[in-house]
């Protein structure tokens, strides 16, 4: 069930994540993220950045441990504690606002919809300047990690419109793979919308799993495209379903769940070159290798142990 307002506390949910029976202690990155500051990979750019204070005097080792019980934590001179409960929020980041909690520039952020939450949040991963669409944000440092982090392979789509009409092959190779600033990246999925088109533009919905800066935007530029509009629309199965353009609502327990469920066939194994699904839907990979010979069929079978 989703609300539009946070929900209260109540004397069962006081329950403290930090509780140990083995340790008071507990990394500064971690801490930092338990405390709803950021992620853990954010709260190592705070410490390299000298943001951090542990008992008035300011760290620089990513490494160090805090004692839960004694040490007193600072960022940028304000005092941060690990929160009770762990909330996640879906949230329809409208056009023209900064995903950050604030702005030193004071440009439009999505802090300013969140100023009366009972929790502190921040962005899990982030939709640019003039992108709209679905936005997560927690306080939990350890979901947002397993969100952002490649290696779990959540998929994220997008509907995009772009200023023109690229050719079979120009979407071709963007499912193939193209290079961009950060590496090489390829489309999960891409496929034209039907009775979107004129002869000015085309709209698209496509599936990516990097997320890198500004990654599809860069990978039309590659095929000679710009993105008029970009809007995410979903992440894992989690969908955006009634939210209005700045509202948000609290996920429950099911629909968190439903970011980490994906379509098996847009997972892609390591060294996994893109493929192509065939008449019966399962997945054919182009690869260098050809079938096996028979002898090696019956060598892997006589290896094989009953």
């Amino acid at each position: 069930m989703r609300n539009n307002r946070p929900q209260k506390r109540t004397a069962n949910s006081r329950r403290n994540p930090l509780k140990s029976t083995s340790t008071d202690e507990m990394r500064l990155n971690k801490y930092l993220a338990e405390s709803g500051v950021t992620s853990r990979r954010g709260a190592d750019e705070l410490i390299a950045e000298g943001a951090v204070q542990i008992n008035g005097k300011r760290v620089y080792e990513l490494g160090i441990k805090v004692n839960l019980k004694t040490d007193k934590v600072l960022v940028n001179g304000k005092p941060v504690r690990p929160e009770i409960r762990k909330v996640y929020v879906l949230f329809n980041k409208p056009k023209g606002v900064m995903t950050t909690m604030d702005d030193p520039e004071g440009r439009p952020c999505i802090g300013e919809y969140f100023k009366r939450f009972e929790s502190r949040v921040f962005p899990v991963g982030r939709l640019d300047y003039d992108s709209e669409g679905l936005l997560l944000l927690t306080n939990d440092g350890d979901f947002a990690q397993r969100v952002t982090h490649p290696k779990h392979e959540v998929l994220k789509t997008y509907l995009v419109k772009v200023d023109g009409q690229p050719t079979e092959e120009q979407v071709h190779k963007l499912r193939t793979g193209v290079t961009i600033i950060g590496g090489r990246v390829a489309a999960r999925e891409i496929e034209r919308l039907k009775g979107t088109a004129s002869d000015k533009y085309d709209w698209f919905k496509i599936v990516i799993g990097e997320g890198k800066n500004r990654q599809i935007r860069r990978m039309f530029e590659k095929i000679g495209f710009d993105v008029m509009k970009l809007q995410r629309i979903a992440i894992g199965r989690l969908k955006m379903g009634g939210l209005a353009r700045g509202e948000w609502a609290l996920l429950t327990p099911e629909e968190v769940e439903k970011i980490f469920h994906q379509d098996e066939s847009l997972i892609r194994r390591p060294g996994e070159r893109p493929g192509v699904k065939d008449r019966k839907g399962s997945r054919k990979n182009f690869s260098r290798r050809g079938p096996k010979s028979e002898k090696a069929l019956a060598r892997d079978k006589s290896s094989r142990r009953e």
